[in-house]
């Protein structure tokens, strides 16, 4: 556990760190009005602070750069979120509020905007069926036990999948049940058929239809959307603007994994909800292991729909940076639901 003059001295270390990306000295710590301790004290505590790990110490330099626990420390316990400027916060929520009709291109202006207020690399991961909605559904009986669920989109996708139908449910049943969904859901977006599955379809199937719990839980099943999404990726190129990424190996391994779609897939799809940092090494690629990404998602109805992320150095305005996508992403999922229902 540290103490307070430990956690004041690192936290004005890496504030000082993310805003020169130049190792941080003790006189120059000390010179700062929010410190108030001697040079000689800073550099009793920076030295301990390198011994438990927090710091280290480049070659070719006196003073420290945190290391990745100590970033990790600093976004834990030490971070302010009241960094990221309001004017900008503003920027972003507006052109989120008048482009909802389309949104696609919210989220392709989004990663542009995010990448020009943090200078660093925005990844967005939107699904594709946002613009796309129900045609026609579909149900064709291979025995007296499943069928094959027809899903025709607006867009000319066929998607087919095989269901289990449940025991003592009559094929004359299942009829109506096709019925009632090409009434209640045709030309309904994708993103809203599940909710409106337990509302107005619910309703219907419980009117007419016998075992209709079971055949709800069977059309939820049926009617889940699969992780098809769209990457889109803003300011690839500002690693090349950081003092840190001179290398130009370096800078190429990440432009490299960033062309990599199905890697960023990987990376940044089926995170928990909420914010996520993720610092150097704990990164699962070695391409970014000198990055940090801060990843937030977007969601209706408690259903993940994408994620907004922010690829940067670990010198990295973690303050500003999760602000902001906190703000972001609860924006989006309460314009969506609005826009959606």
């Amino acid at each position: 556990m540290l103490t307070e003059r430990q956690r004041l001295i690192l936290h004005a270390i890496v504030d000082d760190y993310i805003r020169s990306a130049e190792p941080v000295g003790s006189r120059s710590i000390s010179k700062r009005g929010d410190v108030g301790f001697s040079p000689a004290t800073i550099r009793n505590e920076m030295a301990d602070l390198e011994e438990l790990g927090f710091l280290e110490q480049p070659h070719t330099s006196a003073g420290r750069v945190p290391s990745t626990k100590g970033y990790r420390y600093y976004v834990d316990h030490l971070v302010k979120l009241n960094e990221a400027d309001e004017n900008e916060i503003g920027m972003v929520r507006s052109f989120v509020t008048d482009k909802m009709n389309q949104m696609e291109q919210v989220i392709q202006h989004t990663a542009t905007i995010l990448s020009n207020l943090t200078n660093y690399t925005s990844i967005l991961l939107g699904p594709e069926m946002f613009s796309n909605s129900l045609k026609h559904f579909g149900l064709v009986p291979l025995d007296q036990n499943s069928a094959v669920a027809i899903i025709v989109t607006n867009t000319g996708h066929v998607e087919n999948r095989t269901i289990a139908i449940p025991d003592g449910v009559r094929m004359e049943d299942m009829e109506k049940v096709v019925h009632i969904l090409n009434a209640k859901l045709v030309g309904v977006p994708l993103v809203r058929l599940r909710s409106k599955l337990y509302t107005e379809v619910g309703q219907e199937l419980e009117r007419h239809v016998d075992r209709y719990e079971q055949l709800l839980q069977v059309l939820d099943q049926t009617l889940q959307n699969d992780d098809d999404h769209r990457v889109y990726m803003s300011g690839t190129t500002n690693m090349l603007t950081q003092p840190e990424f001179k290398d130009v190996d370096k800078v190429k391994t990440i432009l490299d994994l960033l062309d990599e779609t199905p890697t960023i897939l990987k990376m940044i799809s089926g995170l928990p909800s909420g914010i996520q940092v993720r610092i150097g090494t704990e990164n699962d690629h070695k391409a970014i292991s000198d990055c940090s990404l801060i990843t937030a998602t977007y969601a209706i109805d408690g259903q993940s729909l994408g994620t907004i992320g922010i690829l940067g150095p670990t010198r990295m305005e973690y303050g500003k940076v999760i602000r902001l996508l906190d703000l972001i992403s609860k924006d989006m999922s309460v314009l969506l639901s609005r826009w959606y229902k």
